[in-house]
């Protein structure tokens, strides 16, 4: 009856596909967990929330809920060998409804994230031109009263160059999202371009993307050692390490510092998005998952406090240039990656190279996180009307691109001119609170029902 079964899992592994190995499983969730994130956002709370003081309650949510989250996910993937809405659906039919929460929340996300793939790209693209259009204020764009050369600062009247660039020339910003304007066709261009990046990267299955991450997830490492060890050298960047592991104590006495770290935490590593389900119900059904699971938690925070020694060294040295302190610099958000880091590579010698390095850092580790949620739909398709398909349609070439098209059409409202604001009104209202409340219906239903009647299940 076993060899029977054995064979059966044999078959299904077959027609789904596996990783090739282990390290491709790895570098994928790697890949995933590493995202644009680790770069702004994580040093960005650090900054915000005591600079030292944040790794203590970043710490304990990491091994409080992070882990036990990805060892609940891994475990569901591996042992069903579907996808979330599949998944749930075998531990309890009732519980369908969790998966297919997770599979319309990475729909939503992965439509409207690629507005910032556009962004990068944009960016990207421009690196290219001599002199960086976000150096000077005498563009057709620039508001010439207020606009400064000048390092961004908490002024109320003046912005830097980089931020009109951002503001008037990449958005071209609108007065509100009651006024949408019209589309910004060069970031329509760059939103077509990101979309064919991800199909052609997992339109073929996760042995050929298996392949692909080799480079997405390794290379923004190399790019973020070669700027720690030119950033660690310039004038003022001792300040701003400083800045960032001198701890605030009286900071951990604020209920939003907890919060902003479970909120991190949660993003960062990527779960209840049912992603991990995803990836994880492609491994051989053997896999050592703890071990998986500790490798991505560790890769992960150590790139978040990594990317954290770069950033500071950075605004130490923009402080340094500015002559204030870093607390009186302007530091908000996404921001950080697109007004004030490329205020810093204009001034660095060959300013065109960095900004290229760094942008393309920036595209890597986005279209990770992309290529995952593209993966959860994907198997969520395949696994759940992929039988009953029409043969033409059954193929993964298709069905990869019936997936992207919808996906496509959801972040199209982002790149017009009011664009940004229905960015950061799907941002806020779709995800935040969703992912919450799925994270802890996972829990539920994994710890009380498959922990119940599956108790001898190994994971180690």
């Amino acid at each position: 009856m076993d060899s029977c079964q054995d064979q059966r899992d044999g078959l299904r592994q077959q027609q789904r596909g596996t990783w090739s190995s282990r390290l491709e499983f790895v570098l994928a969730s790697i890949g995933y967990a590493v995202g644009l994130g680790n770069v702004w956002r994580f040093p960005y709370l650090c900054y915000r929330n005591g600079g030292g003081a944040f790794f203590i309650p970043y710490v304990i949510m990491l091994f409080l809920c992070a882990l036990p989250l990805l060892l609940m996910e891994f475990t569901v993937g591996q042992f069903t060998q579907c996808g979330p809405a599949q998944a749930f659906k075998k531990i309890c039919p009732l519980l369908k409804g969790i998966g297919m929460g997770t599979v319309v929340v990475s729909f939503i996300l992965i439509g409207y994230f690629n507005t910032l793939m556009s962004w990068i790209l944009f960016y990207f693209f421009s690196s290219f031109s001599s002199p960086l259009p976000w150096q000077s204020c005498n563009n057709t764009w620039n508001v010439l009263e207020n606009c400064s050369v000048q390092f961004t600062v908490n002024d109320t009247f003046q912005q830097s160059a980089s931020q009109q660039f951002f503001n008037y020339r990449l958005l071209e910003i609108s007065t509100g999202l009651e006024d949408m304007g019209s589309i910004r066709w060069e970031l329509f261009a760059c939103l077509i371009l990101a979309w064919a990046i991800e199909y052609f990267s997992i339109f073929k299955g996760v042995k050929f993307t298996g392949k692909v991450v080799y480079f997405t997830a390794l290379f923004p490492y190399a790019i973020l050692f070669i700027l720690l060890v030119f950033t660690t050298r310039l004038p003022g960047a001792t300040d701003g390490i400083l800045f960032f592991l001198t701890p605030k104590w009286h900071k951990l006495k604020e209920v939003q510092v907890w919060i902003d770290a479970l909120s991190q935490i949660f993003f960062s590593i990527g779960v209840g998005f049912g992603v991990m389900i995803s990836m994880a119900s492609y491994n051989n059904f053997n896999n050592n998952i703890l071990r998986d699971a500790l490798v991505v938690i560790v890769a992960n925070s150590a790139t978040s406090v990594f990317s954290g020694f770069v950033v500071f060294s950075a605004l130490g040295y923009m402080a340094h240039i500015r002559s204030v302190t870093i607390e009186d610099l302007a530091v908000e958000g996404p921001g950080l990656a697109f007004v004030v880091y490329p205020e810093i590579l204009a001034t660095l010698p060959v300013p065109q190279l960095w900004a290229f390095l760094f942008f393309l850092m920036l595209l890597c580790l986005g279209l990770d996180s992309q290529f995952a949620h593209l993966e959860l739909l994907v198997t969520t398709v395949m696994d759940g009307v992929g039988p009953k398909l029409p043969p033409a349609l059954r193929q993964k070439e298709v069905v990869v691109l019936l997936v992207c098209l919808p996906s496509f059409l959801v972040g199209l409202p982002c790149v017009f001119q009011g664009g940004v604001y229905m960015f950061q009104l799907l941002d806020h209202y779709t995800v935040a609170v969703s992912i919450l409340v799925i994270a802890v219906l996972e829990i539920a239903a994994i710890s009380w029902i498959l922990g119940s009647t599956v108790p001898s299940l190994k994971v180690m």
